[in-house]
C-alpha cells in the first residue's frame, strides 16, 4: 500500500516525534547524505556533559554480521568518547550536506582570521567550492540516534569492518590537490591517496566502533523536520498491517 505523505513538522511542533516514518532502511535522502558527506559529528555522553567529536565514517546498509543499517568508525581506546561509550553506548550523530564555510559578513570583522587562508580565496576552484549554494548541496541535516559497540579485537568482524572503512576513506589524488588549494601542508611521507587513513584506521591501538542505527530526524533549510524509525521487517509484521497503513507506531 502506498505510503501516506505527511507534511513535515514546523519548528513549533518539533519538540517530540510525530508520525515517524517506519522502515527497515534509511530514508533515501539520509542515505544519500551519508554516502556523500566527508565527516559526521558523534555525540557521546557521560553523567555530566555531552562530548562531540568530528569523525571519519563508513555507512553500510547491512553487513554479514548485522542485517540493519550501521555506521563504522574507529577510536583510540583511551579517548574520551571511548570511555563514554563504555558507560553509555547510546549516541547521536549529525551529518549534513550544507556548505559549512562561513562567508564574509556584510560588516567586515577585522578580528576574524580567514578560513581557509587568503591564498585559497584567490583560486577559482576554491571560490567555486566555497560559494556553491544550491538546493542540491544545501538541503538537509540528519540527526541519527543509535547504539554503539566496540567490536572484539582480533575478530573476523573487526577485520571485515576495518577493511571496508579503509576502502571508504582512501581518496586518491584529490585529497592532495585539496590540501594544496586550501593551504594545508602536504605530508610527502603519507602513502599515495592515503589521506591519513593509515593512522586513524590501521594503527595497532585503534579500535573499531559500530553504531547500529535506530531512529532519527531530518531537518531541511526551511525549518521543517521529519522523524523516522528503523524497524526490522519481522517486527513490522508483528505490529500488524493497521499500523503500516497510516505509517505511525
Amino acid at each position: 500500500m502506498a505510503e501516506v505523505q505527511r507534511p513535515p513538522l514546523n519548528w513549533e511542533a518539533s519538540a517530540s516525534a510525530t508520525h515517524p516514518q517506519i522502515s527497515s532502511t534509511l530514508p533515501p535522502e539520509v542515505e544519500t547524505c551519508l554516502k556523500n558527506a566527508r565527516f559526521l559529528h558523534l555525540a557521546t555522553c557521560d553523567a555530566l556533559y555531552p562530548h562531540v567529536s568530528l569523525m571519519n565514517y563508513t555507512y553500510l546498509p547491512s553487513t554479514p554480521y548485522d542485517p540493519s543499517p550501521v555506521i563504522i568508525m574507529t577510536t583510540n581506546p583511551s579517548s574520551k568518547k571511548t570511555l563514554n561509550l563504555i558507560n553509555n553506548p547510546r549516541v547521536s550523530l549529525l551529518v549534513h550536506d550544507w556548505v559549512s564555510h562561513r562567508p564574509p559578513t556584510r560588516v567586515p570583522d577585522p578580528t576574524r582570521e580567514s578560513s581557509p587562508p587568503p591564498q585559497a580565496t584567490r583560486s577559482s576552484l576554491a571560490s567555486l567550492l566555497l560559494n556553491i549554494n544550491t538546493s542540491a548541496l544545501s538541503s538537509i541535516s540528519a540527526t541519527i540516534n543509535g547504539t554503539a559497540r566496540i567490536i572484539d579485537k582480533g575478530s573476523e568482524e573487526e577485520a571485515w569492518c576495518k577493511e571496508r572503512h579503509l576502502e571508504n576513506n582512501t581518496f586518491g589524488d584529490q585529497v592532495r590537490e585539496e590540501q594544496g588549494v586550501f593551504g594545508a601542508p602536504q605530508n610527502p611521507a603519507a602513502p599515495e591517496g592515503d589521506g591519513g587513513a593509515s593512522c586513524f584506521i590501521e594503527g595497532e591501538e585503534v579500535r573499531v566502533m559500530l553504531v547500529g542505527v535506530k531512529e532519527g530526524r531530518i531537518a531541511d533549510w526551511k525549518g521543517g523536520v521529519k522523524d523516522w524509525v528503523i524497524v526490522p521487517p519481522e517486527e513490522q509484521d508483528q505490529r500488524g498491517s493497521e499500523t503500516m497503513v497510516n505509517g505511525i507506531s
